[in-house]
């Protein structure tokens, strides 16, 4: 950067910095050392030189307009024949961040990308009031259905899952390392200075039976605490508070070393989660998708859960994130405020850092009976074919204390006028008139303990009597959320959905009592959709 341009941008810089604290003026004053320490950072990192950095003219910032955001391509779940695919098996998901991430994108009025709409993360961003589970099971499971909203040839069935609670103050022992990125790309506001003022709230809720280190990562890393009590509250936010932004992102290699250190201070019958917070920006050593995949794969029968934390605008790597957490046995966040980042980290700790089910999969089988047809909403990265249901080697989504995931299939019963192929397999003419029994199709939910091997079945029949006329509450919020996911990624399923759709549906909640549903209703109002 030019350095009469640098100086002019000196007070603002300073005065912007100040108000995006980390855990207190001291992270404001550090972000802004780096950024003059490493003149916005290296020009490779950015898709602009290092003259476009931020410039301060006319008692403005000028902020550059460059967008490098990468997501993994979504090929929608089409409809299904039940004679030729009676089985719809899935992994569950309690990932959140393309939620957080769309409200991001829709604020600052920027142009969604189809595949940043999960809509499986959109739904599973809210509370549902389902039951509690029963004695001795770790969820409970709801199923509904109604009317389609959108198709007036299919109805809609969902399927709900509540996974059961626990008294914070009684939780296990956790063994945390925090690990994040400090590298050139998150020297901004809304990435280090954020990361920070997360981890601080979280360090708020640690106790003497915690344990807490810091790996940081960027050109190589580098181990700033280890194995602090979680009641040294001001010896953590001091190494939080240090952290500076600057050179290359050696991802892979902090990665390593936060594993080493988890299970350096393991704690048996205890949580040990490595919590991961970048832009997703990898640059050095392994980067590729499939890399990531076998590094986490290999590190994660240790014991050890990895969760990531995804922060920033215009350079996040969503796919890069998602697939450390997917196959990392953790969850996904995107913390685009310290109001989320309260939301995720202290309202629900137990959800985000608490697993109660591991590798928990999902198996519908549909009775030819009375449902012809089926499609499933969303978790289109979460398929799994139907001999991976039983297969204990194969891995799936893990369920937090508290947490609900809720999943909504279009069906189409033989009343529909919609139509579908018939099977042209040899044996399945006798199966293909299924039995009437009065149930369209069984849930089938495989699980296992938190430190188990072995997973347990669980089904659940749904009934004829499980349609309603009027949607429950739980179910019309759902299926707002799907709607407007529907709309957002202009999907061929849409069907007569549209803004004002969403809207009705949601106006008919009492949402009173639940902030993040109010602001659901205002997200859509803003977004610009017809």
């Amino acid at each position: 950067m030019k350095q009469n341009t640098m100086l002019k941008a000196m007070p603002l810089a300073f005065a912007a910095m100040m108000t995006l604290t980390g855990c207190g003026a001291d992270s404001a004053a550090t972000m802004f050392d780096a950024t003059m320490k490493n003149d916005c950072a290296p020009a490779a990192e950015y898709s602009m030189g290092a003259d476009e950095c931020y410039e301060a003219e006319a008692g403005s910032w000028d902020v550059p307009d460059f967008n490098t955001e990468e997501y993994s391509a979504i090929t929608e779940n089409s409809f299904q024949s039940v004679t030729a695919n009676p089985l719809s098996t899935f992994s569950a998901d309690v990932d959140t961040a393309s939620y957080s991430n769309l409200r991001r994108i829709i604020r600052d009025g920027g142009s969604i990308p189809q595949d940043a709409v999960r809509i499986e993360e959109m739904i599973n961003y809210f509370h549902y009031n389902y039951p509690e589970p029963q004695a001795g099971e770790p969820f409970s499971v709801t199923t509904e259905i109604a009317e389609c909203p959108w198709n007036p040839d299919t109805k809609l069935m969902m399927v709900g899952m509540k996974a059961k609670d626990i008294d914070m103050q009684e939780r296990k022992p956790m063994n945390l390392v925090f690990l994040i990125d400090v590298s050139g790309s998150m020297y901004s506001a809304d990435k280090l200075p954020l990361v920070q003022k997360a981890f601080c709230m979280l360090t708020e809720e640690l106790n003497e039976n915690d344990r807490v280190s810091i790996v940081t990562y960027a050109g190589a890393d580098r181990v700033e605490l280890e194995g602090a009590a979680g009641n040294e509250g001001i010896r953590i936010r001091e190494a939080i508070e240090m952290l500076e932004a600057g050179g290359s992102t050696a991802g892979a290699a902090g990665i390593n070393t936060a594993y080493d250190i988890a299970q350096k201070y393991f704690i048996e019958g205890g949580n040990n989660r490595i919590i991961l917070a970048t832009d997703g920006d990898l640059n050095v050593g392994i980067t590729s998708e499939a890399e990531l995949k076998k590094l986490v794969e290999k590190q994660r029968k240790k014991g050890v859960f990895l969760s990531v934390l995804g922060f920033g605008t215009g350079n996040i790597k969503d796919n890069k994130m998602e697939t450390l957490a997917d196959n990392g046995n953790g969850n996904y966040a995107y913390i685009d405020s310290e109001n989320e980042a309260k939301r995720v980290l202290v309202e629900e700790m137990g959800g985000t850092l608490e697993t109660v089910a591991k590798d928990v999969k999902f198996q519908v089988e549909f009775n030819p009976a009375y449902i012809k047809g089926y499609r499933l909403i969303g978790y289109e990265n979460r398929m799994l074919s139907a001999e991976d249901f039983a297969d204990d080697t194969k891995d799936a989504g893990e369920i937090g204390a508290g947490h609900t995931v809720t999943a909504l299939y279009e069906i189409a019963d033989l009343n529909s006028t919609m139509e579908f192929a018939a099977s042209d397999l040899k044996y399945s003419e006798g199966a293909a008139s299924g039995t009437e029994n009065g149930e369209y199709c069984t849930v089938s939910v495989r699980y296992k303990e938190p430190d188990g091997d072995e997973s347990t079945l669980l089904t659940y029949p749904v009934a004829e009597s499980a349609y309603r006329q009027v949607m429950s509450d739980n179910m019309r919020f759902a299926s707002a959320v799907a709607a407007f996911g529907l709309v957002l990624r202009d999907s061929e399923y849409k069907g007569t959905a549209t803004k004002d759709t969403v809207l009705g549906m949601v106006t008919e909640n009492d949402t009173a009592n639940d902030q993040y549903k109010q602001e659901f209703v205002e997200l859509v109002k803003a977004a610009q959709i017809s």
